[in-house]
């Protein structure tokens, strides 16, 4: 019977007949066997521990060449879009500066960079990342792949507290769980921002090089539209054709430029400042805002839409931190982004005070000074460019994310830095990004028209990554119910008028992200609305032990010699393809390992925690299942490294389960609740486990030795008649014969399961399923080719699923 412990935590491990109990050593002792060494300790990737301050400098510098081009470049075309239609009084000039002002630090500063931030999964930010976090504290996975072993890798630091929080955190679990709307409404908030931040990843480089290029026309004003559009669509061409260099060769090469063009935007704006008007510092008092709203009424709420626009790219730099580290980011943006940023505009504001007259469509490269005109449009032409790169990055992540938690079809993802695993390149992505990006550019042609299909991507995103927040603030980190208060009051208060504003003007369009984002959604839903139906219909149809026993035994199969491995979705149980192989060839290997590649909700799983075993009956036939965990940033071995690395595991596992078994009784194993936390976490009060039905053996024999206090009495009652010459030859020929079998030849068997809806299905139903689940799937990369398994061993079992 599972029951509480202490905060400490620890194991139990009890015979089923109640005769022995053996107290285990707490699980955060370092384990001597690498199949169960320290499988409470998450599994940090990349460069989000703690980091030396020299290291921090050099992302902080990064960062401003992946992150911060697009919130830099964004002076280029927020003032010409709000005013397009002139200055009605000069303080308006104010009104917005003023909004631009605390817009900027209340969403962009207080909320990403010094909160959002922190609510990182394991070192990953954006939306996706807060759904993953979320699953990890509750069950809200639509796929029912969960075991009681996963959150022993997913494990934080615990921290005491108060029981109200507690109580809060609880109810908000139960609701998450216990609802199948609340679990498919969170899913769809997900894959809604999700959709919204791709499509803008096509909006974002148009609008900015867009923008850039029309500097042009106050020296070159013969300059056609037309011809202002081509040369913008040739830099989007070369602009993504650099991707496949990587994010960390591309970091180094940018930084500077953005560096440069940061503090030349710094010094143009105090020199307006100094030169037009130093009382539009009068900005900083936030009744210019009131004014602004009491003189301009429903005119000035609309204009909130393109205010926004000075905040564009903040989701993304959310999105990025897989890249970067919290501690580097929030350096460069205090000290760096954020003074250039706001000297920007508030020099632009001053220029603009003095000249209400002129036409405002290029009111940026008006305020500069003639003789830094070329430098400044150069600069403001490659930082645009550079801008495009922190949607660029985010969409790749983003979509690594989705494929990892098989809510997109599959596609070929590259790691372009052997450092830093969050560093992606995935070359479908990037031609559809630039295809889409280019017909944007052609179709809308101003800056204006791009600007409203922008504004309503960003205004989404934003309240959805509030809602999250509130439940990570509820469920993760348990902070005081008065501070979530206080969050949610104030940020979904203030973007909802955003919201408001853009939706009001989105009547008239354009509408193409929301299509192209339905597009996404479709997409998505479908893939992982039949995956988790075929999952099911597997689950339900697994083999049981009598059948497996049955077919093993069967006097007609013939073994052959090598090792099979039969890959399979399933966790728990023998998936019904292995009887529909033997029906029709009735032969197997030596020895046969069930394969399932499982990605958990955190981005990292340490190789010392991947793997779990267990034997299926009866145990002379050599047939193994196998749970190789994946975090969601995590790289496959190659099919040759990954089969040295199982047969490694496996021969661990053969030893400790030869050790430990003790005759035939089932072994139960209770793991006392340990509460974590990136605040906080709680864990179900206990897990009642047979040994039959679970995959991990108990504890290796080494580590069991490690531990003499208060622990060699019961060993050595645990040890009596174990420990024999028997014993240890049994275990040295079982290992053995692996390794023969593996001499002999590896087979990989993959499923290819056609999904098909079953008769009497409704038509939208037969049409999910039959026409755009299994188009989807014949476009995608084969399983075999995301496991690099090659073709010479690779043997393919076709079936068919009625779901």
């Amino acid at each position: 019977m599972a029951h509480d412990a202490g905060a400490g935590g620890g194991m139990e491990i009890v015979p089923h007949s109640g005769d022995l109990e053996l107290e285990l050593p707490p699980l955060d002792v370092l384990r001597q066997d690498s199949l169960y060494r320290d499988a409470t300790r998450p599994a940090h990737g990349g460069h989000h521990g703690q980091e030396s301050w020299f290291r921090t400098l050099q992302l902080a510098f990064q960062c401003v060449g992946i992150l911060y081009a697009d919130l830099g470049t964004s002076p280029l075309y927020v003032y010409a879009n709000t005013f397009k239609k002139g200055v009605g009084h000069e303080d308006d000039v104010l009104g917005v500066l003023s909004i631009i002002i605390y817009s900027f630090v209340l969403f962009t500063m207080i909320k990403i960079v010094f909160i959002a931030l922190y609510a990182n999964d394991e070192g990953d930010g954006g939306t996706f990342a807060l759904y993953s976090l979320i699953s990890r504290y509750a069950k809200v996975c639509l796929i029912p792949n969960q075991q009681a072993e996963d959150e022993l890798v997913s494990r934080y630091k615990h921290h005491t507290k108060p029981s109200a929080t507690l109580r809060r955190a609880q109810w908000m679990k139960n609701l998450l769980e216990r609802s199948k709307v609340a679990k498919i409404s969170l899913f769809f908030l997900t894959i809604l921002a999700t959709a919204l931040a791709i499509s803008d990843c096509m909006l974002t480089p148009p609008i900015s090089v867009l923008a850039a290029v029309n500097g042009l026309k106050l020296r070159a004003p013969h300059l056609t539209t037309d011809e202002m559009v081509w040369i913008t669509v040739g830099i989007l061409v070369l602009l993504f054709a650099v991707q496949r260099f990587g994010t960390d060769k591309i970091g180094y090469t940018f930084a500077p430029v953005v560096a440069l063009w940061l503090l030349f935007i710094a010094g143009i704006g105090i020199f307006n400042l100094v030169k037009y008007d130093v009382g539009t510092l009068k900005a900083f008092n936030p009744k210019y805002i009131i004014d602004y709203f009491r003189r301009n009424k429903k005119k000035g709420w609309v204009s909130l839409g393109e205010i926004l626009l000075c905040f564009t790219g903040t989701e993304a730099l959310f999105a990025d931190l897989g890249y970067f580290s919290i501690r580097s980011i929030q350096l460069s943006f205090t000290f760096g982004l954020l003074p250039s940023v706001l000297l920007a505009y508030i020099g632009q504001a001053a220029y603009l005070r003095k000249h209400m007259g002129m036409d405002i469509s290029n009111i940026f490269f008006n305020s500069i000074p003639s003789s830094l005109f070329w430098p400044t449009f150069i600069l403001a032409l490659i930082a645009s460019v550079i801008g495009s790169q922190a949607m660029i990055s985010c969409a790749f992540a983003t979509m690594s994310h989705l494929q990892a938690l098989n809510c997109f079809p599959r596609v070929k993802i590259l790691h372009t830095s052997r450092r830093y695993s969050g560093q992606l390149y995935i070359p479908e992505v990037n031609i559809f990004l630039c295809i889409s990006a280019c017909v944007v550019t052609i179709s809308f042609r101003t800056t204006g028209f791009i600007a409203k299909a922008h504004e309503i991507c960003v205004v989404l995103v934003m309240v959805i990554t509030t809602l999250l927040m509130t439940i990570v603030m509820l469920l993760v980190w348990k902070v005081s119910i008065w501070w979530i208060a206080i969050f949610f009051i104030v940020f979904m208060s203030t973007e909802s008028i955003y919201t408001a504003a853009v939706l009001y003007k989105f009547t008239h369009g354009p509408y193409l992200p929301l299509a192209m984002s339905a597009v996404l959604m479709v997409i998505m839903i479908v893939w992982h609305y039949v995956h988790v139906k075929r999952y099911k219909y597997e689950l339900q149809h697994t083999v049981s032990r009598d059948e497996v026993k049955d077919l093993l035994e069967n006097r007609g199969l013939k073994r052959v010699p090598g090792l099979g491995l039969f890959y399979t979705e399933l966790v728990q149980g023998i998936p019904p393809i292995f009887p529909h192989l033997i029906e029709k060839i009735p032969t197997i290997h030596s020895v046969i390992v069930f394969i399932t590649v499982k990605h958990l909700p955190i981005p990292h799983v340490d190789v010392s925690d991947r793997f779990l075993f267990r034997q299926v009956e009866p145990k002379e036939f050599m047939v193994f299942r196998c749970v190789a965990r994946y975090g969601y940033r995590d790289t496959l071995e190659m099919a040759h490294d990954f089969v040295t690395i199982v047969v490694e595991y496996l021969q661990y596992y053969i030893r400790d389960i030869n050790l430990y078994g003790i005759g035939d009784e089932p072994l139960r194993i209770s793991y006392h609740s340990a509460r974590v936390d990136s605040s906080s976490w709680d864990k179900p009060t206990g897990h009642g486990i047979y040994a039959e039905e679970m995959l991990t053996p108990i504890q290796s024999f080494s580590e069991l030795t490690m531990h003499p206090v208060g622990m060699s009495n019961r060993l050595a009652q645990f040890q009596t008649g174990k420990m024999n010459l028997e014993e240890i030859l049994k275990i040295e020929e079982d290992q053995k014969v692996i390794q023969r079998e593996v001499d002999n030849g590896v087979v990989y068997i993959v499923g290819e399961s056609e999904v098909i809806a079953k008769p009497g299905s409704n038509l939208l139903k037969k049409i999910v399923v039959n026409y755009l689940y299994n188009f989807l799937r014949k476009n995608s990369r084969n399983g075999e080719k995301m496991l690099s398994i090659p073709r010479g061993k690779l043997l393919k079992v076709g079936i068919t699923y009625e779901i």
